[in-house]
């Protein structure tokens, strides 16, 4: 369906992919992964055409391709309704205006403007016909059309979005994160669908569940080569080949550092060896000072075949991690027993009905729960509301004595835009300009970033800085809403290991399977108006 062929990219004097070779075909499931930065989103915008390589080609190997594409973050105009989102703004009555152009066609069969008018007519209404089997599992029928675009939230813009892109019927899906936002069923939906889809699909994704459950191949993006590879399998079995070829190399490598470390030993007594033969012997002893003179050069020969060896492709390169993410929550020195209380609490919106009431919960020190449930359920309310930012619509709220809280929100609203990172960290706490930069140096900040207002940061990098907040201002209870929603794969998996040495208390809102499974020592559903332990 479409083959890449040694595609480069350059942004100024930065590499960002060098001579990228793969090839698509009819039903092929690929996830491509890498660290942010590394150019995932950039060769998703080569393949569509959106950007052009420095070199190298795209080639379609089919000639009816059609692509459908899901950029990251897009937004559509919040002015929109959801029919003018969909293309199902159709006239009042349809089945006249069609009738009444296939008449004026019947009279000018050859003008092209009403032959156009009409294959759109017939199309609409195919797409009308169609569209609940799409808008319907994905919690849209039920939503008044005329509903504006900017009125929904985060997770109903990313199952409309996809609805768009579903309606279009493509028979390739280039998805640069389809997942952010969606709730568990609905990521369970989009893996059936997926799995059903006819076409070939790219997924560019940090869920690993969600990897795990639709993609047969991964593409890894390498940030320091700016390379990639590919391997067969899914995420899980990626990772097993990735973690068994790395040992090898530490093997391989440690191997090689004991075989350099005996040849330079070897060499240095050789050249000891002649050095002493040299010195203890007198021009009248020419036989013995021509064997040291041919020690000495077996000793230089060794050390050019060394240093041929060590400029070599055969040379076993160090490991090098990945820079990954550096979290260290500071351990609270007291935590009350009973964190959060609350009794008959009642939440929602001044002038609309309640999400939910007669709430009754308790969250003990140390606990670390993960709440969950459809989008649209009050999750985001009612952190909100324990988070002191919305009033209790009944009932009350009980935070234990010596809790300081630190809440970071899913929109990042509590960010100050126009402050650099470096004016936020050092306003968190008692830090001098070098203490701060080299804290955030731990949050992947180097160089000019810190320097960067927080407006022209990324997605990624906002949540990155709104963890160095909380670490920074050594929070002991955390309400994390989608915490994780634009992070990376290692620093998803090194956020999840900080949390699990983290002795304070947690309450997180996430929908990430893989993250549910290695973090949380509670469950907590809501569905159906109420909050259930799973």
């Amino acid at each position: 369906m479409l083959s890449v062929h040694q595609i480069s990219k350059i942004y100024g004097i930065q590499t960002v992919l060098q001579k990228i070779t793969f090839s698509i075909n009819a039903t092929d499931r690929m996830g491509l992964i890498g660290p942010n930065g590394s150019g995932k989103s950039t060769l998703m915008r080569i393949l569509i055409g959106l950007e052009m390589p420095d070199s190298g080609t795209v080639a379609k190997t089919r000639p009816d391709l059609k692509i459908g594409y899901l950029p990251q973050g897009l937004e559509l105009d919040p002015h929109l309704t959801i029919a003018q989102a969909c293309e199902l703004d159709l006239p009042a009555d349809p089945d006249a205006a069609l009738v009444e152009i296939a008449s004026a066609l019947a009279v000018n069969p050859s003008d092209q403007g009403l032959q156009t008018r009409y294959d759109e007519l017939v199309k609409y209404l195919s797409t009308v016909h169609h569209s609940d089997d799409i808008l319907n599992p994905l919690g849209l029928a039920d939503i008044d059309r005329d509903k504006k675009v900017g009125s929904l939230s985060g997770g109903q813009k990313t199952r409309l979005m996809l609805a768009r892109l579903m309606l279009e019927e493509p028979n390739l899906l280039l998805l640069d994160e389809p997942t952010n936002h969606l709730d568990i069923a609905m990521l369970e939906w989009l893996e059936s669908w997926l799995n059903s889809f006819p076409g070939a699909a790219l997924i560019i994704s940090h869920d690993r569940t969600f990897l795990d459950h639709t993609v047969s191949c991964i593409l890894e993006l390498n940030p320091d080569t700016h390379t990639l590879r590919e391997y067969a399998g899914n995420y899980s079995q990626y990772l097993e080949q990735f973690l068994i070829e790395r040992e090898k190399q530490w093997d391989e490598y440690r191997d090689q550092v004991t075989e350099v470390r005996h040849m330079r030993q070897d060499i240095n007594r050789t050249k000891q060896q002649a050095l002493q033969v040299e010195l203890t012997t007198t021009s009248r002893q020419p036989g013995t000072r021509r064997y040291a003179k041919k020690v000495a050069q077996k000793a230089l020969s060794r050390q050019k075949k060394l240093d041929r060896y060590l400029n070599s492709d055969e040379r076993v390169e160090k490991p090098v991690p990945g820079w990954q993410l550096k979290l260290d929550f500071t351990a609270p020195e007291h935590q009350s027993r009973d964190v959060l209380v609350t009794e008959k609490l009642v939440i929602g919106y001044p002038g609309n009905f309640p999400l939910m009431e007669n709430i009754n919960i308790t969250l003990r020190g140390g606990e670390r729960v993960a709440l969950t449930g459809a989008n649209g359920c009050g999750k985001t309310t009612i952190l909100r509301t324990i988070a002191g930012y919305l009033e209790p619509v009944a009932g009350s709220v009980h935070l234990g004595a010596s809790v300081k809280l630190g809440y970071m929100t899913q929109e990042q609203e509590h960010l100050d835009l126009n402050k650099s990172p470096l004016d936020s960290i050092m306003g968190a706490g008692i830090f001098t300009q070098t203490e701060a930069r080299h804290f955030l140096h731990y949050f992947l900040f180097s160089g000019d970033d810190p320097l960067r207002p927080a407006k022209s940061l990324s997605y990624g990098e906002r949540t990155r800085l709104e963890l160095a907040l909380l670490v920074a201002q050594g929070s002991t209870f955390l309400l994390l809403d989608e915490p994780i929603n634009h992070l990376d794969i290692p620093s998803r998996a090194r956020f999840e290991q900080s949390l699990v040495r983290y002795t304070g208390t947690v309450l997180a809102v996430v929908h990430d399977r893989y993250f549910i499974d290695h973090f949380a020592t509670k469950v907590w559903m809501m569905e159906e108006g109420r909050i259930r332990q799973m």
